[in-house]
């Protein structure tokens, strides 16, 4: 009886074998080179200036001869970090942006989720006008729109407050919880077309067979909204949510140029980036301002990653 053999199992020779290699080899020196100029640019634009503020947060400045001498920078290790555990000027200034960023962001997406679920109604033409119009605020630097409110809160120019003086009115946009409502409407009209056309875009993305599913069970539109909408555009509200707090803490040129019209009302510590500018370009000491922007950027890093995966836990 015959005997049945397997036929040989065909193997590459050691050509083909190097040849593979070799365009395995050319093919990532390719995207290397094509992620070349990025890499270039996020090393100049990225990492050497964290290195070199991280030098600079290792010393400090120190004059001799009581004071009235010569200043040279000394190394003094982490120094500086320890005093800013003890700083309560930087600790409450992150506090108090922290929760005003809290509230005002929850009004900001609360209002241009409003506002992106009015736009999923409408005609395909009348949302593209809407959207170009929404997007307006953002587009406009941020120092040309605070220049613009800036005038609009002025208690000697504004129309506003002329308005409010002939109707027996006596408005007042700075002081105590004002300030914050001024502020807070400024941040909310800069940023709520980039959020609304987010939103709009991932309404835009769902099936429409489930809305043509939910009418025929009788659901009406506010429920078609809250039900299946909402739900499904969780994780774009949720991006919005985080790069909007991580804006919040790094808050300056707003607060910066309101501080003119209203001095008493906005100090130099008002948020963490103006206590880190006045202790840099106003008191000279670039090296604590040095490891107040670490220290900033650790803790804004760390509470986009809370936010993020204890959003994400409740919604999943």
């Amino acid at each position: 009886m015959p005997t049945l053999t397997r036929p040989p199992v065909a193997t590459d020779s050691p050509v083909r074998q190097t040849s593979r290699r070799r365009t395995g080899r050319r093919g990532a020196y390719k995207g290397l080179l094509f992620a070349l100029p990025f890499l270039v640019g996020f090393l100049f634009t990225y990492v050497l200036p964290i290195g070199y503020a991280f030098n600079q947060s290792l010393h400090e400045k120190k004059s001799a001869g009581l004071g009235f001498g010569p200043t040279r920078i000394v190394f003094t290790g982490f120094a500086n970090f320890a005093a800013i555990l003890t700083d309560g000027a930087f600790w409450s200034s992150m506090l108090r942006t922290l929760l005003f960023g809290t509230v005002q962001i929850m009004v900001m997406l609360g209002i241009s989720l409003l506002l992106a679920l009015l736009l999923d109604g409408v005609a395909a033409r009348a949302v593209r006008f809407f959207r170009a119009g929404l997007l307006v605020p953002y587009v406009v630097p941020s120092v040309v729109s605070t220049l613009i409110w800036l005038f609009l809160y002025s208690p000697t120019i504004s129309p506003l407050v002329d308005l409010a003086d002939r109707a027996g009115v006596h408005l007042t946009l700075f002081g105590g919880i004002n300030t914050y409502l001024s502020l807070g409407n400024l941040l909310t009209w800069q940023g709520i077309g980039f959020n609304v056309i987010l939103i709009s875009a991932s309404l835009q993305a769902l099936p429409r067979e489930l809305y043509e599913a939910a009418r025929l069970d009788g659901a009406r539109e506010w429920r078609i909204a809250w039900s299946i909408k909402v739900p499904n555009i969780t994780g774009i509200l949720v991006l919005t949510g985080m790069f909007s707090l991580i804006g919040r803490l790094q808050l300056f040129a707003e607060p910066l140029l309101l501080r003119y019209v209203a001095p008493e009302s906005i100090n130099t510590d008002f948020t963490p980036m103006m206590e880190i500018f006045d202790k840099a370009f106003k008191t000279g000491n670039y090296q604590y301002a040095a490891a107040e922007s670490l220290v900033l950027a650790i803790v804004t890093g760390v509470l986009a990653f809370v936010f993020y995966r204890v959003t994400n836990r409740k919604m999943s």
